[in-house]
């Protein structure tokens, strides 16, 4: 009797380990609003040039930070998204201090996040730099990121925490999806040249540089009693819809968050993950804007939250799992430096000599931003800025340079990779804008059944492809990227090898 009195408990409370935890799992929720008073001018980061939040309208949309905690026995992690245009080393390695401060037990390695690389919010970083300390001597009436970092610290930290004592037992089921949100960004053209945003009907238009990526990922979590609580978003594109406006917002990814919201309740949780999409953008430039919103207002917003939240409405979630497995590692990767060539050097010299002569001490700059506010005075819509302008291509010889001075001494790049298995899925993270193509090649060689990989965690700048490289366009440039096609490549080895040895001798999970 005694024994059929526990099955009986099993199945109703679930199995309790010894030391208090269940031997299922556990999941908790928990988000903060970050959104900055108007006590300040609010600065929008993003661009090569300031904006300034409109003092009469401020805020299209509130910025929030969302933490997803996991555990099942002795594993564990805590995952987070924030809506910033990234994430900033010093900035985690605080908020991992103080939630170690509020819960000793939990280790800073288990903690990560990502950014939804909104371009309408306050910077976190350059926090604690000079640089940053300058910024704000200059603007005292501007959000600064140190003060800015200073105002999210807690919140963020906070909510981490609560999302690690608000744990329940509950259970995850995986999902997939598809919904056109992210194109291509780079038109080339038959001289070999690309352009991000590029004119596609000039008569030299040849196509798009890389592909898209239509996928969505989406991992929902359930209370005991199997209502829906949480959802993790994957897709391979940027919630930056709203990048030349001057309101502070969360974009689409927002939009959508608060959209679930609305069907599901409030205490829903959304937590959003930009895949490989350093090529992509919200944008489709082979239609123009002719058969939906051009791309750069409110109204795309509109269009892309309703475009996600109708996929994740109408998927068809798979078993849920309970007692999925749950492992989670954090170590450091090693990939090789960009490297430039000595005929780069050669190059960048004398073309930055020749629009030096040309652009004396700040007039490329100064014209730069007279182009900038002229093609705004336009309206209609973005982008303003031209990153062909002498002042970018400057950037470029610059930093071509710079690298030629170091890359003999430092010849590495350094990072944290988060690896996570949840049940049949992994997700993978990286600091990179990283390519299309690189989480082609991670999701199709995984083990897992899905595999979602999440960039911006961290600073690591563009990841290009080689394509890319040679093609002299932005974000292929190496004044805004450390690293290669042949680190891009090795992470990619790196990521593999990582969830195979996850799924250990069950081996690919790939449904038949």
């Amino acid at each position: 009797m005694k024994k059929i009195a526990l099955l009986v408990a099993v199945g109703a409370v679930g199995v309790v380990c010894a030391q208090g935890q269940s031997a299922g799992l556990e999941i908790g929720w928990a988000e903060a609003d970050i959104t900055p008073p108007t006590t300040k001018r609010i600065p929008l980061c993003g661009q090569y040039y300031q904006r300034l939040a409109d003092e009469s309208n401020p805020y299209h949309s509130r910025l929030k930070f969302v933490a997803l905690a996991m555990r099942r026995g002795g594993d564990y992690v805590l995952m987070g998204s924030i809506d910033n245009v990234t994430t900033w080393q010093p900035f985690v390695d605080r908020v991992r201090a103080r939630v170690k401060e509020l819960v000793p037990e939990i280790a800073a390695e288990h903690i990560y996040m990502g950014a939804i690389h909104t371009h309408s919010a306050p910077a976190i970083r350059p926090s604690g730099t000079p640089k940053a300390e300058e910024m704000e001597r200059k603007q005292p009436d501007v959000w600064g990121p140190n003060e800015y970092s200073d105002f999210a610290l807690d919140l963020v930290a906070g909510a981490y925490v609560r999302a690690w004592k608000g744990m329940k037992p509950g259970g995850v089921c995986r999902a997939f999806g598809t919904a056109r949100v992210g194109h291509c960004r780079l038109a080339r053209y038959a001289d070999g040249s690309t352009e991000m945003y590029g004119d596609t009907d000039r008569p030299d238009f040849v196509g798009m540089l890389e592909g898209e990526d239509d996928g969505v990922g989406m991992l929902f979590t359930v209370d005991a009693s199997g209502r829906k609580t949480g959802l993790v978003l994957n897709v391979a594109c940027p919630s930056q819809v709203m990048e030349a406006n001057y309101q502070v917002s969360s974009d689409f990814a927002g939009a959508t968050r608060e959209k679930l919201k609305k069907l599901y309740g409030e205490d829903f949780g959304m937590l959003y993950q930009i895949g490989a999409a350093g090529c992509q953008s919200p944008r489709d430039l082979v239609r123009r804007g002719r058969t939906e919103p051009d791309g750069w207002h409110d109204d795309m917003v509109q269009l892309l939250s309703d475009r996600l939240v109708g996929c994740v409405t109408s998927a068809k979630p798979g078993p849920v799992s309970r007692d999925a497995v749950l492992k989670h590692e954090n170590r450091t990767v090693t990939v090789p430096m960009r490297r430039v060539t000595e005929a780069d050097v050669a190059a960048a010299k004398k073309e930055l000599a020749a629009l030096q002569a040309k652009w004396p001490g700040d007039s490329a700059w100064d014209d730069f931003l007279a182009k900038v506010h002229e093609n705004e005075a336009k309206g209609g819509p973005g982008p303003y800025d031209s990153k062909l302008h002498p002042y970018a291509v400057m950037s470029v010889d610059k930093a071509v340079l710079a690298r030629a001075e170091e890359q003999d001494t430092v010849k590495e790049y350094s990072f944290e990779m988060h690896v996570t298995r949840i049940g049949d899925v992994a997700m993978v993270t990286c600091p990179f804008e990283l390519y299309l193509a690189y989480g082609q090649v991670i999701k199709a060689r995984s083990a897992a059944v899905q595999t979602f990989i999440v960039t911006k965690c961290g600073n690591g700048g563009y990841l290009p492809t080689i394509v890319s490289e040679n093609s002299v366009g932005y974000s292929g440039g190496i004044n805004v990227g450390k690293v290669g096609h042949e680190g891009g490549y090795r992470f990619c080895d790196e990521a593999v090898g990582s969830i195979a040895r996850m799924f250990g001798a069950e081996g690919s999970r790939r449904a038949e």
